[in-house]
C-alpha cells in the first residue's frame, strides 16, 4: 500500500505528460480533457501521499525527499490552476514531468527520517510557510519566462504554427511572469525576517544563498519597473536567483542527507 499510491500518481503524471507531448504538434493539438483528468488523478494521489510520508505519529517527517515531493506537488497544483485561465502547453510536460521523475526517485532511494515537532513553534510554522510560497511563485515565474522566451523568438520569425496557436499573447503571459516574481520576491522577503529568530549564523550556506537570491530578484524587480528590463535580461536575473535559492533550499540537506547519509 505504501508504494501503491506514488506507484499510480508517477503513472497519471507520466500518461499526463504523454498526451501532451504526443500531440504536440497536431492540428487539433492535446487531448485537454484527458491532459487535465489525469494531472488532477496524479495531484490528488500525490497529495495523499504526501500526507501518509509527512504526518507521522512520532512528529512530522520532512526529509529531503518529502520536502522535494512536496514542492514538486506544490508547483504542479500551481501550474494546473493557472493553466486553466492562462494557456501552459509548453509549462504542464515539463512540470509533469519532472514531478515523475522526483516520485520515482523518491520511491527508489532509501526513506530517510527528518522527524520536527513544528506544532508546537507556530512562528517556525510561518517561516517554512512563507518559504515554501516563496519558492513555488520564484520557480513558477522562471518557468514562465521561459515561456516568454519562446513565444517572443516565435514573434520575431513570424512562425504561427503547431503549438504556438495553444501559447497566450505574449503580453499576457509577460504580466504573469512578473507578478509572480513581484509576489515571490515580496514572500521570500517575509520568509528572511520571519526566520530572524531562528537564525544562528548569518554567514551559513542557507541564510547567505537566499539572502543573495533576494538581491537578485529585488534587482530584477526595480530593473523591470524603472528601466523597463525584460526579455534576455529577465530571463537570465530570473534563472540566476532560483537557482540560488534553489542550493539554497536543497544544496546542504543534499550533502548531509544523500552524499553523506
Amino acid at each position: 500500500m505504501a508504494m501503491m499510491l506514488p506507484g499510480l500518481a508517477l503513472l497519471a503524471y507520466l500518461i499526463a505528460t504523454v498526451a501532451i507531448l504526443a500531440r504536440l504538434f497536431h492540428p487539433t493539438g492535446p487531448n485537454f480533457k484527458l491532459v487535465f483528468s489525469t494531472a488532477t488523478l496524479a495531484i490528488v494521489l500525490h497529495m495523499l501521499t504526501l500526507a501518509g510520508a509527512i504526518f507521522t505519529g512520532a512528529g512530522q517527517n520532512f526529509s529531503l525527499q518529502n520536502v522535494s515531493s512536496l514542492m514538486c506537488w506544490l508547483i504542479s497544483l500551481s501550474v494546473t490552476l493557472t493553466s486553466l485561465r492562462t494557456p501552459a502547453i509548453l509549462l504542464l510536460p515539463l512540470v509533469y514531468g519532472l514531478t515523475a521523475v522526483t516520485l520515482l526517485v523518491t520511491m527508489l532511494l532509501p526513506a530517510s527520517v527528518q522527524l520536527q515537532h513544528y506544532e508546537l513553534n507556530p512562528g517556525l510554522i510561518s517561516h517554512i510557510a512563507l518559504a515554501f510560497i516563496a519558492y513555488v511563485s520564484l520557480l513558477m515565474a522562471s518557468l514562465y519566462s521561459i515561456q516568454v522566451s519562446y513565444i517572443s523568438h516565435k514573434l520575431k520569425h513570424k512562425d504561427f504554427s503547431g503549438v504556438t496557436r495553444y501559447l497566450p499573447p505574449l503580453m499576457q503571459a509577460e504580466k504573469l511572469q512578473f507578478r509572480l516574481l513581484a509576489a515571490g520576491t515580496v514572500l521570500l522577503a517575509a520568509a528572511l525576517i520571519s526566520g530572524i529568530p531562528f537564525t544562528t549564523h548569518w554567514l551559513e550556506h542557507k541564510t547567505l544563498l537566499s539572502s543573495l537570491a533576494l538581491g537578485v530578484f529585488m534587482v530584477l524587480c526595480w530593473g523591470h519597473a524603472r528601466l523597463g528590463w525584460r526579455g534576455k535580461t529577465a530571463i537570465s536575473l530570473t534563472l540566476t536567483g532560483i537557482i540560488l535559492l534553489t542550493l539554497a533550499y536543497f544544496g546542504s540537506r543534499f550533502v548531509k542527507e544523500v552524499l553523506l547519509g
